[in-house]
């Protein structure tokens, strides 16, 4: 038996734009500073209207999540990062326990059971049941087998590009990212995705894992949308944020492993559920394909 795939927030940043400044990458990409995006990629269709999902389809298209109404603001505000694995872990227990009670009482308005997750944030490297770590281009993972998420204390800046410290959200969407995944997992959605990626052929198995992979984006973009306020998401720390998951895509890798999307969509989703902060934007399973390249 195989193990349980994992889920990662992005690979290494590809450096695709070169020295051009976070405000002209947004510029170029038609992306504006806290008000969207010109031709949001967020999903637009309308779920199916049921007494609740029964098959592990309707739980990714219709889930009971989606209709919750947006995030219940909880107050987080984040600790500044030093530079050592001590600053690091106490940056992601303080932000772990935000999205715990951000994500408990979501699911209890869903009236759907909800465990947090278990979280490994390590230094040395290690084995999880679904693989050891570090793994390439994967600094966090979560892992459905055990419902850990697993972040490289060290490891996790490395994979950067160079971000500095102070740039704190762009390591709390790596955070959000992970728990979003745990989310669908809950919530009875990597259920159905990933069936389809173990059933369809490559286009069908890379479909599904984008569409996995972009509406933890947007899971992770609505979280930190709802806590803009006190965590604080200045425009400094949206930029730095907006413009390193827009170098994570993965527009330069064969069709075979196109399997997060690519950096328009990773970056799109995030602002879509930042904007929104209502889980309804975040169905990925309802929207066109093109909005999931």
């Amino acid at each position: 038996m195989r193990p349980p795939p994992r889920r990662s927030a992005g690979g290494t940043i590809a450096g695709i734009f070169g020295g051009l400044t976070s405000l002209v990458v947004l510029a170029i990409l038609g992306i504006s500073l806290f008000g969207g995006s010109q031709g949001a990629v967020g999903g637009t269709g309308t779920s199916t209207t049921s007494s609740g999902p029964s098959t592990p389809r309707e739980k990714a298209t219709n889930s009971k999540i989606y209709k919750t109404g947006p995030l219940t603001p909880v107050s987080c505000r984040l600790p500044p990062i030093q530079p050592s694995a001590q600053s690091m872990r106490g940056f992601m227990d303080t932000l772990s326990d935000c999205l715990d009670a951000t994500w408990t009482r979501q699911f209890t308005k869903a009236g759907i059971a909800f465990d947090k997750p278990d979280r490994v944030f390590w230094v040395e490297p290690g084995r999880s049941p679904c693989g050891s770590y570090p793994a390439p281009g994967a600094s966090a993972f979560y892992c459905p087998a055990n419902n850990t998420m697993y972040v490289g204390l060290r490891h996790v800046v490395e994979t950067s590009g160079g971000e500095p410290l102070s740039h704190y959200a762009v390591y709390a969407r790596v955070i959000a990212h992970e728990y979003g995944h745990h989310v669908q997992d809950r919530a009875g959605i990597l259920l159905y995705g990933d069936g389809q990626m173990e059933s369809g052929d490559t286009a069908t198995r890379t479909e599904a894992s984008r569409r996995i992979e972009l509406q933890a984006q947007c899971f992770a973009g609505a979280f930190l949308g709802s806590e803009r306020t006190t965590l604080p998401m200045t425009r400094e720390q949206y930029t730095a944020m907006v413009n390193d998951v827009l170098g994570r895509g993965d527009d330069r890798q064969p069709p075979e492993k196109r399997d997060h999307g690519s950096g328009r969509h990773y970056a799109g989703w995030v602002i879509t559920g930042f904007n929104g902060r209502d889980l309804t934007v975040c169905n990925t399973w309802i929207a066109s394909p093109s909005k999931v390249s």
